[in-house]
């Protein structure tokens, strides 16, 4: 079974202002959505294969206890700016669904998802990104829910990591060996998402305000 990329998230500000510049940017927004139970919520702007969510707690106590506790995104928001990796890459098998965990984790089921549908949650600690297998996602679904950006932006081709600690999980090595994602080293953790084969030559850069970059 291999492995592709559904959607990352990036931890934002509460209500996520910094997707203003994606607007500004000519990227078409989605709907926004909110985790109840989870504590969290986020803003989302979907590609023809792929989506990225601009994620916030809205509820710390939420976020904090019950079955989400285990999940650390309190952990990886509150602390995104001293040292906390802010993404998570969620990932889908790259064929038709498949049940089977493609590394050491465990299965968490929040109470949004509707039964017997759970997540796959990798073990890792926060230096490095959550790694999230859901195998009842396809790239179908992807594309029935593709809007058509203002700017052309259709496919994300690419996806880099810059991290200031080397990642040890076995959920990092599996993505890195499917061809996911390319992680680097760097000072500071940084995303950046190649859209269309980067064939343009143009990027929208999100920081200081989000270590994030799309190149297109």
């Amino acid at each position: 079974m291999r492995l592709e990329l559904d959607h990352v998230f990036v931890c934002a500000a509460r209500g996520a202002p910094e997707g203003e510049r994606l607007v500004a940017a000519g990227f078409t927004e989605g709907a926004p959505n909110e985790h109840p139970g989870q504590g969290t919520a986020c803003r989302r702007f979907g590609f023809a294969n792929a989506m990225v969510e601009l994620l916030w707690v809205s509820d710390e106590v939420e976020a904090r206890g019950g079955t989400a506790r285990r999940t650390m995104l309190w952990e990886r928001w509150s602390q995104r700016r001293t040292g906390a990796s802010p993404f998570g890459v969620c990932l889908r098998p790259a064929a038709e669904a498949n049940s089977a965990a493609p590394f050491a984790g465990w299965s968490y089921e929040p109470g949004y998802l509707p039964a017997p549908l759970t997540m796959h949650i990798g073990d890792a600690g926060t230096e490095e990104p959550m790694w999230v297998y859901l195998r009842f996602l396809s790239r179908r679904l992807r594309e029935q829910w593709f809007v058509p950006h203002g700017n052309g932006a259709r496919t994300i081709t690419g996806l880099t990591l810059v991290t200031p600690a080397p990642f040890g999980s076995e959920a990092s090595r599996r993505v890195a060996e499917d061809g996911v994602l390319t992680v680097v080293a760097g000072e500071e953790h940084l995303m950046r998402i190649e859209l269309d084969g980067a064939v343009r030559g143009e990027r929208v850069d999100l920081r200081p305000a989000l270590p994030l970059v799309f190149v297109r």
